[in-house]
C-alpha cells in the first residue's frame, strides 16, 4: 500500500468517526423529545449560536429577535413577559422596511409665505378673515397670473407649462370624478349652529363639510353639460390613517366601471392658524359676495412613486388657475407642486382642490366651488373643441 492509499483509508475512517459522534450526539440531545418540533428546538439550543441565544434569554426561537436584543430584554422582568408583543413589533417593523413605498396620508404644507391683505369685511362666524396674495416672486416660479410653490427637485419651464394639457372631454359617458380622500373636513358655521364633532373642525354632517362642496361643483358642471359622478363616501372616516390607501382603490374601481372618466378631482379645505393656534379663514370678494380662496395641489414622482404624467395635471391646474385668475385675481392662492402622488397617476386630468380653510363659513366655501366649476368647464369645453 502506498503513501497516498494510506492517506485515503485514515480519512475514511475519520468521516465514519465524525458520522458516528454526530448520530449519538444527536441522539443524546433529542432523547426527552416527544415531537420533531421538540427535537428540532433541542439540537438548535446545543449548536453553538443557539446555546449563545439561549444563555442571553432568547427562549422564544420562533421569533426573529437578536441575541442583543434578547440580552436587553431579559434584563428586566416587565419586558421579558412583553417578549411576544416585542417580538411581534419587530416581525412587522422588518415586513415594512422590504415594502413598496405607499401613499401619506400627509398633511400639505404651507406654500412660501404670502402677504395678507387687510378686510374689514364683517364675518357671520365670526372668525378673523384674511386674503392671501403673493407680492414678491421670490420662491415661486410665475407663469403668467400663475404662482407655482414648487418643493420638488423638477425645473420647471414656462413654455412647457403652457402646452396644451392632454385630458379632453369625450362626450361619452361620464367625463369628471369628483370625491373626497378627507370627506369630513369642515367648516366653520355661523355661531349657534349646532354641529355633532367627529374631529378637529370635522364632521360626518355633509352639510358643513367638503361633501357639500363637492356636491356645488358637480350640479355646476352638470348645467354646463358635463357628465359627473360624484363619490360622497369619507374616506378618512372613522380612520383617517390610510385614507389616501382607500380613496386610490375606490378610484380604479370607478376607472375600471367608467372608463370614460378623464379628470379626477379631489375636493379638501385647508387649515390655517396665526402664531397663537387661531384659526383664521382666507377670503376673496368677488361681485358675487365673499368667497373662500382656494388652492390647487399637484402631486409630482418626487416621493419615488411612479408618476410619469404629473407634467400633464400640471398643465391643466396652471390652465384652469389661469382662466380663473383673469376676472378673479384674489381667488386662488398660490399654487403648490408636491412630491407626493396624492393619486393623481390615475388619471392624466387629476388635481387636488382646497376650497377655503377650516376658519371659513360653509357659504363662502359654496360660493368658491360655484366659481371654480365655471371656470374649470370653461377651460375644458375651450380645449375640446
Amino acid at each position: 500500500m502506498n503513501g497516498s492509499q494510506r492517506v485515503s483509508g485514515w480519512l475514511r475512517r475519520l468521516e465514519a468517526l465524525a458520522l458516528s459522534a454526530g448520530v449519538l450526539w444527536a441522539a443524546a440531545v433529542t432523547a426527552g423529545s416527544d415531537t420533531a418540533a421538540g427535537a428540532a428546538v433541542a439540537l438548535w439550543r446545543s449548536c453553538p449560536l443557539g446555546a449563545l441565544q439561549w444563555e442571553l434569554g432568547d427562549f422564544w426561537s420562533g421569533d426573529s429577535l437578536s441575541p442583543a436584543a434578547a440580552l436587553a430584554i431579559g434584563e428586566s422582568p416587565l419586558l421579558l413577559a412583553a417578549r411576544p408583543a416585542v417580538a411581534e413589533l419587530w416581525s412587522r417593523r422588518q415586513t415594512d422596511e422590504t415594502l413598496p413605498p405607499s401613499e401619506e396620508d400627509e398633511t400639505i404644507p404651507q406654500p412660501v409665505e404670502e402677504t395678507p391683505l387687510e378686510t374689514d369685511i364683517s364675518t357671520d362666524n365670526g372668525v378673523p378673515a384674511k386674503t392671501l396674495v403673493p407680492t414678491d416672486p421670490t420662491g415661486y416660479t410665475v407663469c403668467g397670473r400663475v404662482y407655482i410653490s414648487n418643493s420638488t427637485d423638477h425645473v420647471l419651464s414656462i413654455p412647457d407649462l403652457q402646452e396644451p394639457f392632454s385630458a379632453v372631454l369625450t362626450g361619452e359617458g361620464p367625463q369628471v370624478l369628483i370625491l373626497h380622500t378627507h370627506g369630513s373636513e369642515a367648516y366653520t358655521p355661523a355661531a349657534g349652529t349646532e354641529v355633532v364633532w367627529s374631529g378637529d373642525h370635522r364632521t360626518t354632517d355633509n352639510r358643513y363639510n367638503v361633501v357639500r362642496v363637492g356636491d356645488e361643483i358637480a350640479r355646476v358642471l352638470g348645467e354646463e353639460g358635463i357628465s359627473v359622478l360624484h363619490d360622497r363616501t369619507l374616506y378618512d372616516y372613522p380612520s383617517y390613517s390610510e385614507a389616501y390607501d382607500r380613496s386610490l382603490a375606490a378610484i380604479e374601481s370607478y376607472l375600471a366601471q367608467y372608463p370614460s372618466i378623464q379628470f379626477i378631482l379631489d375636493v379638501h379645505r385647508d387649515a390655517i392658524a396665526d402664531a397663537q393656534g387661531n384659526q383664521y379663514k382666507v377670503i376673496s370678494q368677488l361681485e358675487e359676495g365673499t368667497s373662500a380662496q382656494m388652492t390647487l395641489v399637484v402631486g409630482s414622482d418626487g416621493s419615488g412613486l411612479p408618476h410619469p404624467d404629473w407634467m400633464e395635471n400640471l398643465r391643466l391646474a396652471v390652465a384652469i388657475q389661469e382662466e380663473l385668475l383673469r376676472d378673479h385675481p384674489t381667488l386662488m392662492r398660490p399654487m403648490l407642486l408636491r412630491n407626493s402622488r396624492y393619486n393623481q397617476h390615475t388619471a392624466p386630468g387629476a388635481l387636488l382642490l382646497e376650497v377655503g380653510a377650516a376658519g371659513n363659513d360653509p357659504e363662502e366655501a359654496l360660493l368658491a366651488g360655484r366659481v371654480f366649476a365655471r371656470g374649470m368647464a370653461e377651460i375644458l369645453q375651450s380645449r375640446s373643441k
